[in-house]
């Protein structure tokens, strides 16, 4: 570094730069040199040689204000607002973000902060507003900073105290901006210097007013970090709160951050466990320095440099070694410029590359999929999902509970009922019209006559145990579906699917009744009478004669009794013992026959019964749950998304 002059040390407690820019452009049009009279010395802040003919390299800068007082008052206005706008650090295009093409590494993260925003927003009625805190900050942040200039990058200087941060600021700036001595804290208020204009917008964001924006020295060394910004925090360990908390909020919204540490404080534990950590994985834009090497003798600053680098890797921070991306890791005395113009190389190669902005996004990406990714992914499982055999399960639950076998069986022996009495022998059918006739007299004819003098509320009323068990079964069969949906799933989903299964299931025994009490009895006593078989007519023709052949011969032989007919006692007797025999024959056969029609339709009811229970556990739990599992998977698409992490930018700074 050219080192300054007792001169240049005077001007540079005013220069900040902007003032021997104005004073340039003053010189060019009024020809202060050639009217102030002899030859004067440089200032500090000019670039170009001198100039024999009065330019710029004639002027004194203990004339300004004359030169201001021979101006016209135009000009004067003129130098008047340049002044302001580079004080205050506004460019051309007012801090405002040009439109340029996109590189590959800028539509990557564009594509996983997508789906960063549309996972918070899926997320947010199903998660704590506490733990998407940190996705909406990055997804905010990230907004605000692609909305500014993309040609600059923002880079803070961070340290704890007496670490040297504002002497290589000033170094790097090549004028004396920041204030340093012995005094601590000494940095008060972040401080800005700017290489070029246009960085309004970006130092808005970080709050620093204009009175401590700054620009720096005009060298061929300042050509080479045109386009960055940068930011001198005050010390992390600052006694003074507000000092700490301006750290924390500049560092949030940088793009890289350039830490200075001492041969007695690198080890210090608030900088290691509080701010290294914590970013470790934002080392591609991060610089660690050891300031003051000189106090070192010998080998010592490469023995330092070592037991850094041994921290750093503990840490967890990658490091750029061997043309790998990573932290970059260096020595340097601000005091005595060892060091600072290979600081000022990589930092003007960083800049140029203009992808930390980009870089430093992707870092708060992957930090906060990284805390997001226990409430997305379950280890150890591809996906939840309801088997086939948990919904079979669940709906030989529901059709116990609706009474769907009971039902069944019903309708198979109303079948076989129906059968019987189609083709059962007439005086069969004579009997149980009699015994039912009787019926009042025997102990069943009792309890139906007691069952006649209840009400009929109370008569239908289910009892009470029974109606306990079958709720029971209901709360059990949700319990086991969403026992079996929410494997692989992490807490909060799954606590979700439960609370969608238990509010489906809040009327399901209710709904279940009534399909019990309607449907049930419809299908296990049909009001219409089920469909015969074709063999049906003929059983019934086959049995009437069966009773014509008894009556044939009944009278047969009764007309040989009352000598009407001839006397032959066998063929009647043959006649009436084949319709006594044939009858029940017939019957038998009927009734083996019926089976099959009988349990046909019993399956049919059962079946009927089933798809109703089915259908509406369907409706209110299986939907509902695969509707918040399919929500599940779109969120994890999108948190495979973000947390992809996209093509990695070369972050090589040889």
């Amino acid at each position: 570094m050219t080192a300054l002059t007792d001169r240049d040390r005077t001007d540079d407690r005013w220069d900040d730069g902007f003032i021997a820019r104005s004073r340039h452009r003053s010189f060019r049009k009024g020809g202060a040199g050639a009217r102030g009279g002899g030859p004067r010395s440089a200032s500090p802040g000019a670039s170009g040689p001198r100039d024999e003919r009065g330019g710029p390299g004639d002027a004194d800068p203990t004339d300004l204000d004359a030169v201001f007082d021979q101006e016209p008052d135009e000009e004067r206005r003129e130098g008047d607002e340049a002044l302001v706008r580079a004080v205050s650090g506004a460019g051309s295009d007012g801090g405002k973000a040009p439109v340029l093409p996109l590189s590959p590494e800028a539509q990557a993260l564009r594509l996983r902060l997508d789906a960063l925003r549309q996972l918070v927003g899926l997320s947010r009625t199903r998660l704590d507003g506490k733990t998407l805190a940190e996705a909406g900050r990055v997804l905010d942040e990230a907004a605000a900073r692609r909305g500014l200039s993309p040609q600059h990058t923002v880079v803070a200087i961070a340290g704890a105290t007496g670490s040297g941060k504002s002497t290589l600021f000033n170094a790097l700036a090549g004028v004396q901006i920041s204030e340093t001595g012995l005094r601590r804290p000494t940095t008060a208020a972040p401080i800005a210097c700017s290489w070029s204009d246009g960085a309004a917008g970006l130092l808005d964001r970080l709050e620093i007013p204009g009175r401590l924006r700054r620009r720096p020295r005009e060298t061929s060394e300042a050509e080479v970090l045109r386009g960055m910004v940068l930011v001198d925090l005050p010390d992390l360990d600052s006694a003074v709160g507000a000092h700490r908390d301006h750290v924390d909020r500049v560092l949030a919204l940088v793009d890289a951050v350039v830490w200075v540490v001492d041969p007695e404080k690198y080890a210090d534990a608030v900088l290691h466990e509080r701010y290294l950590r914590p970013l470790a994985g934002h080392a591609e834009v991060t610089f660690v320095v050891l300031n003051q090497v000189d106090r070192l003798p010998g080998e010592a600053a490469d023995l330092v440099l070592d037991d850094l680098r041994r921290l750093l890797d503990d840490d967890g921070i990658a490091l750029g070694e061997h043309g790998e991306p990573g932290a970059t890791v260096l020595g340097l005395s601000a005091l005595t410029g060892e060091g600072v113009g290979e600081l000022r190389e990589l930092l003007g190669q960083f800049t140029q590359e203009k992808g930390a902005a980009t870089r430093r996004i992707s870092a708060d990406v992957d930090r906060a999929a990284g805390r997001l990714r226990p409430l997305y992914v379950a280890d150890g499982h591809a996906g939840p999902e309801i088997g086939e055999a948990a919904r079979a399960e669940f709906e030989d639950r529901l059709a116990e509970a609706v009474g769907a076998y009971a039902a069944g069986l019903a309708a198979e022996r109303a079948w076989r009922r129906n059968a019987g009495k189609a083709c059962g022998t007439p005086w069969l059918r004579l009997w149980r019209w009699y015994e039912s006739r009787r019926a009042p007299r025997t102990l069943a004819g009792l309890a139906a006559l007691a069952a006649i003098g209840r009400t009929p509320a109370a008569s239908a009323e289910t009892p009470v145990e029974e109606e306990v068990t079958a709720r029971q079964r209901v709360e059990q069969a949700v319990r086991t579906v969403a026992d079996e949906a929410v494997v692989g799933l992490p807490d909060p989903w799954a606590q979700a699917v439960r609370e969608t299964a238990v509010r489906g299931a809040e009327r399901l025994p209710e709904a279940l009744d009534e399909l019990a009490v309607t449907l049930g009895a419809a299908v296990a006593v049909p009001a219409a009478k089920p469909p015969r078989p074709t063999w049906w007519p003929a059983a019934v023709l086959a049995q009437a004669a069966m009773t014509l052949v008894q009556i044939f011969g009944g009278l047969w032989l009764v007309g040989q009794i009352a000598g009407v007919l001839e006397p032959k006692l066998l063929p009647p007797v043959l006649f009436m013992v084949a319709g006594i025999i044939g009858g029940p024959l017939v019957e038998w056969a009927c009734s083996l026959a019926a089976r099959g029609p009988a349990r046909r339709c019993g399956q049919d009811a059962e079946r009927k019964l089933r798809q109703a229970a089915a259908g509406c556990g369907r409706a209110r739990v299986l939907e509902p749950v695969a509707a918040e599992l399919l929500r599940y998977r779109e969120v994890r698409e999108q948190y495979a998304t973000v947390a992809a992490g996209g093509t990695k930018l070369s972050t090589t700074r040889q």
